[in-house]
């Protein structure tokens, strides 16, 4: 069983909101916290448009949600999601977990799968309900992965 969930940033709106796609995610791990599902939880994503970075954004919803600050490490660098799971996986080395669950939208788990297994990290995906979503932005998403998940195969081809 992983013992570490990566949870993928998304959009932080102006006025430091966490957009319903980054807030969907993150509750989501902390559900999988609160299970008993994982002992890590680590907040990937920098800094966009608007402050904080999506990991500190994050890490406010988790903390608000009762996971306790020592069960939270972030990464705040990333702009994209091979970043998001390069730049973690020297966190997790640190906290001696060889594997992750992955948070994301469904509609990107398939590319965040191929990513992780691509820079060596063994992974699997969990993902807050589709429902959840606004249905136009749930089709914009899964619409947008067809060239992302291309240029994510031509990425790791090139390593």
């Amino acid at each position: 069983m992983p013992n570490a969930a990566l949870i993928l940033g998304a959009a932080v709106w102006e006025g430091r909101r966490p957009s319903p796609t980054l807030r969907r995610r993150t509750l989501h791990a902390a559900a999988l916290w609160q299970r008993g599902e994982v002992s890590w939880l680590i907040p990937c994503g920098g800094l966009g448009r608007h402050p904080p970075t999506e990991a500190e954004s994050m890490r406010a919803l988790l903390l608000e949600a009762g996971v306790p600050a020592a069960a939270i490490r972030l990464e705040d660098r990333s702009t994209s999601t091979h970043e998001n799971i390069a730049l973690a996986l020297p966190i997790l080395r640190n906290l001696g977990v060889a594997t992750a669950v992955i948070v994301t939208d469904a509609t990107h788990a398939p590319r965040a799968r191929l990513i992780a297994r691509g820079l060596g990290l063994r992974a699997t995906t969990s993902s807050p309900p589709l429902w959840g979503g606004h249905l136009p932005s749930v089709i914009r998403q899964a619409l947008r992965e067809v060239p992302a998940t291309a240029v994510a195969i031509w990425r790791l081809w090139r390593r």
